[in-house]
């Protein structure tokens, strides 16, 4: 026991050390940048030495000083963005240490304020680092549990302050011919880390480049995806939740290259290609294996792992919302539809803010006739879920399937 208070004593000073050292940094002359940024990348180092997951009962104390004035848009602004990456070191160690809780639904009140200073912590990087969201969406995504829905549509809501979204409600609102459409997004986080290290980096590149005859690549792709028993208990499923996103992130990027690679130079992609040119075979194989050999806990992860790309204008949006919405046309079982439905549905009906690239494709697929979405009877199975679409339908500007004085609310109303 007393070895205990000793210990928690020295990092207390430890602590009250890093504080001084904030606040100092408050009084610093701006014209010293160099020194400040090595005083910043130093105090980084130390948080994340520090982190909750090895001192767990400093948590609230860290979140504190991870996220004070005088540090982290310090850390955010100065020196050309080259302290970026220490500042989402320690957000991914936050992640990390809320995961389990959050996953398991264990919010005992210390969480639940733990939690909510995280979204306090994301709404202002939101606000005023945007694009610190937007270039490493793909590793926070990766730790961000399913079922913190609320959590990561902020991330993914993020997009560059000079860029100026259209309305997704906007009566013929033709996406192919935004200038941004045909732009690749840019993405700081290692894509293809976890197929390296699982050794399908080189599988994967040689399926997409030469579709070979006879190959079991495709047969495989489940199994490859799976977890051992022990790792499953650990992570709370029984699928590669990083994998999943890393292959099917990479995959999309290598399609799109492709495209790119087709269209006649000077043209746009985007506003010249027939829903053809989007079927890049292997590529597509792929999702079309994914979408129909999975059960429905690996369903829905792959299904989440498309809809994380599902963001502001950019050519990932653009082909990730087809694809969705085309094993959404191409598929003959209304589970799929159904599961399809629902990971765009969840996003929506948590508070605002919405993905754009999530509005866009909801409402695509419930006003374009191709995708007869009032006809599939999961629109109609219970009354409260007639209810739940109308009110959605409403809020996207879409149809109005049922009669007017069933619902008269928004998105937001149906968390009530």
């Amino acid at each position: 026991m007393q070895r205990i208070r000793k210990h928690h004593s020295t990092l207390g000073r430890i602590l009250g050390c890093l504080l001084i050292g904030l606040l100092d940094l408050s009084t610093l002359d701006p014209v010293f940048e160099g020194a400040n940024f090595q005083v910043l990348t130093a105090l980084a180092t130390s948080f994340h030495a520090l982190q909750p997951l090895k001192v767990p009962a400093f948590s609230f104390v860290w979140l504190e000083l991870v996220s004070h004035r005088s540090f982290m848009p310090k850390l955010l602004s100065t020196n050309a963005q080259k302290g970026w990456p220490y500042f989402q070191r320690l957000l991914v160690d936050l992640f990390q240490f809320i995961e389990p809780f959050l996953r398991n639904a264990e919010l005992a009140e210390p969480v639940r304020f733990l939690y909510k200073g995280t979204l306090r912590v994301l709404l202002v990087l939101l606000h005023d680092f945007p694009e610190f969201l937007c270039d490493y969406h793909f590793s926070f995504c990766d730790i961000i549990p399913p079922s913190c829905i609320q959590m990561r549509n902020i991330v993914l809501s993020a997009f560059p302050r000079n860029m100026r979204l259209p309305d997704p409600s906007t009566p013929n609102l033709k996406i192919d011919l935004l200038a941004e459409i045909s732009q690749s997004p840019r993405i700081l986080s290692e894509v293809d880390a976890a197929l390296k290290t699982k050794q399908m980096k080189s599988v994967v590149d040689e399926y997409l480049k030469t579709r070979p005859q006879g190959t079991s690549f495709l047969s495989e792709l489940k199994q490859k995806l799976l977890l051992s028993p022990s790792e499953a208990a650990r992570a709370g499923t029984r699928y590669n939740v990083p994998l999943m996103n890393s292959l099917v992130l990479y995959v999309g990027i290598q399609a799109i290259q492709q495209l790119q690679a087709r269209t006649p130079h000077g043209q746009s992609m985007a506003s010249n290609a027939s829903l053809a040119i989007f079927l890049v075979g292997a590529a597509l194989d792929i999702f079309q294996t994914l979408i129909l050999e999975l059960e429905t806990e690996g369903r829905y992860l792959f299904l989440n792992a498309v809809a994380n790309q599902l963001r502001y204008p950019n050519n990932h949006t653009h082909y990730f919302s087809f694809i969705l919405l085309y094993l959404f046309s191409e598929s003959n079982q209304e589970a799929i539809q159904e599961q399809i439905t629902r990971v765009l549905l969840e996003r929506l009906i948590v508070n605002r803010p919405h993905p754009w690239g999530l509005l866009i494709t909801f409402i695509e697929l419930i006003k374009n006739p191709r995708y007869n979405f009032w006809s599939r009877s999961f629109t109609r199975c219970a009354p409260e879920i007639e209810k739940l679409f109308e009110s959605v339908s409403r809020s996207c500007g879409g149809p109005k399937p049922v009669d007017d004085g069933v619902v008269a609310g928004g998105i937001s109303d149906t968390m009530h």
